[in-house]
């Protein structure tokens, strides 16, 4: 039986060099040292990603590896085709490995969907067999075999996609844990007042049959017992917490994290100032350690160390993936500034005060001092993780962005590259419209990045009681405007946004900055620091309007009917605006059926430009002013009720879930990105670069860690090893 098209790579993938070099050749030896040891530090670390994805991920990776690295692509090519392979399945086979490769693991980091070969597993397996890998080792070779032929292909329904319980699959919990699990320990993790953003959740019986809990931090360190000094000193070891046994412990994917460790110690020593030292002293503390606070004062010099030349930021920081919205996936990155865009940028932080005072919300709501961030535009050199974002605002430590303040970065490279489209390969667009699209896609783009990151995530107050019982606002006078009564709830001590809104505060916060985003471009002020006036400004306004509710029609591809479940956060938050436009009437907004020129199903969705002042604004501004009441007041209950509400997916209304078919139907993949290495040669730092194709990233792969892929390997699978019991079908509790 055909595996279904959601669950293949097409051979036709689009696959785009991150193109640095020009960037890179313009540092000092000591910059380009600098990045280098940095570099290595975020690709180790990001091979945490494949033991936070599945269970079979770390082998699948280790099996690949091996296969192509004893016989390149072009090599391997010859060998398939004597085992009958037609060049199609061979091409697959780069496929699936390059895709893997990118997404580090076999679900996609965009929509957290499985993907498998598209390659019968017989013929797979013969391959496998007449390999030159199989012929040096064919023990080793055969065992990773046997560990990976079942998850490779399996497509169950629970292992379609990345999930809690029945959900689907995550291995931040052992496979036997609920909902209601991740609920007793995330209660447990706020009377500690100890983050989960390095953790996971391992669940099992003691001979008694009673329930016990696993907090496993991750750390260089395996010590059950913490230095006095650190804040882990009465954090370890066993406790008891409404009738549960909990035991906490380090040492999670320590040999990585020695490597990633050891790198930002070398590092260290080409670093341009003292926040930098600072900085990379206390990661390196944090990840030695397991503690989350030595990463946030990390984070600290972070943010104070304004616009250097070289940019990076490394840890366990996304929350997207764990289901539970907790765990953070490990990301490192390494950029150089564009300083062209990045004075664009310093531009809309000098209004960015005014800004956020015209957004729709009482002052009250606001942080009480801004604090100017930094905002760049960054050319990647190196991203370690599941994926390449647009731009990120970080750190995701409330306390810090509350009182030190955080930065934006805009990836102008990843913007360039990974937003260009064909204008035969765009859907769901009138053809009037799919010229100016075509036209305005990135300049409009580029503003809703900049106003979604400085000024979305970048602005409200919450409203927090410490530990003293002391509180950041007016308790008797501010009124929630929502009510027009006093604010009833906030932030007890050790609650977070993160651990208060769980499961959609992910996809809620982006709804959030996105809305931002859409309220503020219609400003002339924002659109000519942008470098556009007159129609122009009008044209990418409008394309950036029209962009956003088109994203919400193709959203549907990542909400799974039979779980009910969206898998993905941004694009989740995008359907729910579409909705919000929706029923705001007037034809403002309009999704229709139709039939295409191919005679298949086709949809079209169209925005009226005259309507976006009169309708879609107001619409927007009495959602936005919800969302930020319900955050700032931890009014989770009114939040969840009003998103899940919108984040409903039914024929009846609109006829959604046909649409989804159709999405689907005419679905494009997103493009895979090639990333250089770095080399040091004497003195000098070399840059090796790869072609725009899955070979070219499968080498690239390869390449990265030549000096100690042995060890590397054998450590990864006695990790993976270890563990796999948690995993296995029927394990107990």
């Amino acid at each position: 039986m055909a595996v279904p098209s959601q669950y293949i790579l097409p051979n036709d993938l689009p696959v785009a060099l991150l193109d640095c070099e020009e960037a890179f050749s313009l540092l000092s030896a000591e910059e380009k040292l600098y990045t280098h040891y940095l570099s290595r530090a975020s690709f180790y670390g990001g091979l945490i990603v494949l033991f936070q994805t599945s269970p079979e991920s770390p082998a699948i990776y280790i099996l690949l590896n091996r296969l192509f690295r004893a016989q390149e692509p072009s090599v391997l090519h010859g060998v398939a085709q004597a085992q009958g392979l037609t060049d199609n399945e061979y091409q697959a086979l780069l496929v699936y490995t390059a895709g893997f490769f990118a997404n580090m693991g076999n679900y996609k980091s965009f929509g957290d969907t499985k993907f498998v070969p598209n390659v019968p597993k017989e013929k797979l397996e013969k391959l496998l067999r007449a390999s030159e890998a199989f012929i040096k080792d064919p023990e080793g070779m055969e065992a990773l075999w046997k560990m990976v032929e079942g998850g490779m292909y399996s497509l169950e329904p629970q292992e379609r996609q990345l999930g809690l319980g029945h959900h689907g699959i995550s291995t931040y919990f052992s496979g036997n844990c609920t909902l209601e699990d991740a609920e007793v320990i995330q209660k447990f993790l706020d009377s500690k007042s100890l983050s989960a953003y390095n953790t996971r959740l391992f669940k099992s019986q003691d001979d008694g049959g009673r329930t016990k809990y696993d907090v496993r931090l991750a750390s260089v360190s395996k010590e059950r017992s913490a230095e006095a000094s650190c804040d882990l000193s009465k954090l370890l070891g066993q406790f008891e917490f409404e009738g549960h046994k909990i035991r906490v412990t380090r040492g999670d994917y320590s040999p990585l994290l020695l490597r990633v460790r050891e790198n930002l110690e070398k590092a260290k020593v080409y670093a341009s100032n003292e926040n930098q030292r600072r900085m990379l002293e206390e990661y390196g503390r944090s990840f030695q350690e397991g503690s989350i606070q030595y990463h946030k004062e990390g984070s600290k010099y972070w943010v104070q160390d304004k616009g250097p030349i070289v940019e990076s930021y490394i840890g366990f920081i996304e929350s997207y993936r764990d289901p539970f919205g907790s765990r953070g996936e490990f990301e490192g990155f390494v950029a150089v500034v564009n300083k062209l865009v990045s004075a664009r940028f310093a531009q809309l932080v000098s209004a960015a005060e005014r800004l956020v005072a015209s957004l729709p919300w009482p002052s009250t709501y606001e942080k009480d001092t801004f604090l100017r961030p930094d905002f760049t535009s960054l050319d990647v050199v190196t991203f370690s993780g599941s994926g390449i974002p647009a731009g990120i605002n970080i750190p995701n430590y409330d306390d810090i962005r509350q009182s030190v303040g955080f930065k934006n970065v805009s990836l102008g490279n990843v913007l360039s590259v990974g937003y260009a489209t064909e204008r035969d390969k765009l859907t769901f667009l009138s053809e009037d419209d799919k010229d100016v699209f075509i036209k305005c896609r990135g300049p409009s783009f580029e503003v809703q990045v900049g106003l979604h990151e400085l000024l979305g995530h970048g602005s409200g107050k919450l409203f927090v009681q410490d530990d003293k019982g002391t509180f950041n606002f007016d308790k008797e006078n501010v009124i929630n405007p929502e009510t027009g009564e006093q604010v009833r709830s906030w932030y007890k001590p050790g609650e977070t946004w993160d651990s208060k809104f769980s499961t959609i505060a992910s996809s809620y916060e982006e709804c959030r900055a996105e809305c931002v985003g859409l309220y503020l471009c219609v400003s002339e002020e924002v659109l000519r620091i942008f470098g556009h006036e007159s129609q122009e400004a009008q044209d990418v306004l409008y394309v950036n309007w029209l962009n956003m509710v088109r994203a919400g029609l193709l959203g549907l591809e990542y909400y799974t009917p039979e779980t009910g479940k969206w898998r993905q956060a941004h694009m989740q938050a995008r359907f729910v605006i579409l909705r919000v436009l929706l029923e705001a009437g007037e034809n403002f907004v309009t999704v229709a059926q139709k039939t295409g020129a191919d005679g298949r199903p086709d949809a079209q969705v169209s925005l009226d430009r005259s309507k976006i002042m009169s309708v879609g604004r107001p619409a927007i501004e009495r959602f936005l002013q919800k969302l930020q009441v319900y955050k700032s007041t931890a009014d989770v209950d009114r939040a969840r009720d009003m998103y899940e509400g919108y984040s409903k997916v039914t024929e009846e209304e609109h006829k959604f879930l046909t649409l989804r078919d159709i999405v689907i139907l005419r679905k494009e993949e997103r493009k895979l990105f090639v990333q250089i290495n770095t080399q040091v040669t004497g003195d000098d730092v070399e840059v090796l670069r790869y072609d725009s194709n899955p070979s070219g990233l499968i080498l690239s792969v390869l390449q990265r860690f030549c000096n100690d892929e042995e060890e590397l390997e054998n450590q990864m699978l006695e990790l993976s090893c270890a563990d796999a019991v948690c995993w296995e079908k029927h394990s107990s509790g």
